[in-house]
């Protein structure tokens, strides 16, 4: 009798996110290497196409973020700080959000997935602009970011921190409970300070 497995529904959530990204990447690239080859000629060069290659780069980084962010990640795997910083320079390209990821070159990758929560969260966050700092000191992350502006929605962060809380959830807005889910489920405690200006996060 051979051993069966039963994955959680968090376990197949993120499996068909993994399968969803995979099979999303390769047709991505695709176009993105045929619209270099047209672009070599001088005749196809222009605003339009311009444009175009912006929009695949920017929806294949999106696709590799999320691939991480949602996807499926077990304790034994790593993940390099240069892929990391990589993909989180690709989708913050000409927007008004800026990333430093400031981290040792290799970490677990289930830890990566709650950072990358995290700053979906805090992108929800500085929704005008602004800068976050990724750092991990003995083992702790810290995650801070800074905006003129912010943007809170008090009982999604309380998720964060307080597993009893439930607000109600969007589309929009799904990143919270994935990551409350999954700061829980690896035990871990998070930390939030919040100021006019910024927010301190610490797992």
């Amino acid at each position: 009798m051979s051993d069966s497995y039963a994955p959680s529904r968090a376990d197949l959530a993120a499996l068909l996110a993994s399968r969803i990204c995979h099979d999303l990447i390769s047709p991505i690239g695709a176009i993105g290497n045929g619209l270099e080859l047209l672009m070599m000629d001088a005749m196809s060069q222009g605003p339009e196409m311009a444009l175009i290659a912006e929009s695949v780069g920017h929806a294949n980084a999106r696709i590799r973020f999320f691939r991480v962010a949602f996807g499926a990640a077990t304790p034994d795997q790593r993940f390099g700080a240069a892929e990391a910083a990589g993909i989180l320079s690709d989708i913050t390209q000409g927007g008004r959000l800026s990333i430093a990821w400031q981290t040792r070159p290799d970490l677990p990758r289930v830890e990566v997935k709650i950072a990358f929560l995290l700053l979906m969260c805090l992108e929800s966050a500085l929704a005008y602009g602004g800068k976050i700092a990724v750092q991990v000191n003995g083992g702790r992350w810290q995650i801070s970011a800074q905006a003129a502006k912010l943007r809170l929605d008090a009982p999604l962060w309380d998720m964060l921190t307080n597993p009893a809380v439930a607000p109600d959830v969007t589309p929009a807005t799904v990143h919270f409970p994935l990551a409350a889910q999954e700061i829980a489920r690896h035990q871990f405690r998070l930390l939030a300070e919040f100021g006019t200006d910024q927010i301190k996060l610490s797992f």
